[in-house]
């Protein structure tokens, strides 16, 4: 049986975080590890290490730290959380700056229940989740940037293969599919993806989707719309 993906969830409204606990429990593939009502309870949680989760549901507004001042804490400290904001305070003219500040998915709090699962799993398999209407906000949004290539830079400087990784990467392609189409294995594969964080500095898929932007590495409009 494949291993469950592990969900916390951080809203300061007590009565949604209970509902919404409620129903994912019953999912067959997801495993709510804890619930925190504010910031500083999640800080907390996170000391268990243990309690580290796949994906974290946060709202934006909360007393203390904000959902804002949390991602930007998860993203030094713990890069391998995947950040869902969903909030009431949604406008998709803060994608750009959401994606930039590492958050894997931005929904409003109306979405349906049964999207939110899809979405979680989508999240969990590909490590982003951007509707159509919000891709075309990101086209907007973020700078097309393609410097002098520096020879002087080798070690920083991206190979031919993981361009070719990171150009697959950006059109959704597992792991596994780009092993196969590009006749490496899988863990290759992951061996080139690990190397683009690092060689890059981005902490998550959305990051390389966005170095892959600013460096002319894919144009955002051959970017697929979910």
């Amino acid at each position: 049986m494949d291993t469950k993906i592990r969900v916390a969830i951080v809203d300061d409204d007590a009565l949604i975080t209970k509902l919404l606990e409620s129903f994912l429990q019953n999912c067959e593939d997801i495993e709510v590890l804890f619930t925190a009502n504010n910031g500083q309870q999640l800080l907390e949680k996170l000391q268990n290490k243990n309690n580290i989760p796949d994906i974290l549901l946060l709202d934006l507004k909360m007393e203390g730290m904000d959902g804002i001042g949390i991602t930007e804490y998860l993203k030094v400290n713990h890069p391998e959380i995947k950040v869902i904001i969903i909030s009431s305070h949604y406008k998709k003219s803060f994608m750009g700056f959401m994606v930039k500040t590492g958050v894997s998915a931005f929904l409003p709090k109306g979405i349906m229940p049964n999207e939110l699962i899809e979405i979680i799993r989508t999240v969990n398999k590909q490590g982003f989740y951007f509707k159509d209407d919000q891709m075309e906000v990101l086209r907007d949004q973020i700078a097309v940037k393609a410097p002098k290539p520096s020879v002087s830079d080798e070690e920083s400087a991206l190979s031919e293969r993981e361009t070719d990784v990171l150009r697959l990467i950006c059109q959704q392609k597992t792991a596994k599919e780009i092993g196969e189409i590009l006749f490496i294995t899988q863990r290759t594969a992951e061996g080139h993806k690990n190397n683009l964080f690092v060689k890059t500095g981005a902490k998550n898929i959305a990051g390389l989707v966005i170095y892959a932007i600013q460096h002319g590495i894919i144009k955002a409009e051959e970017l697929p719309l979910i």
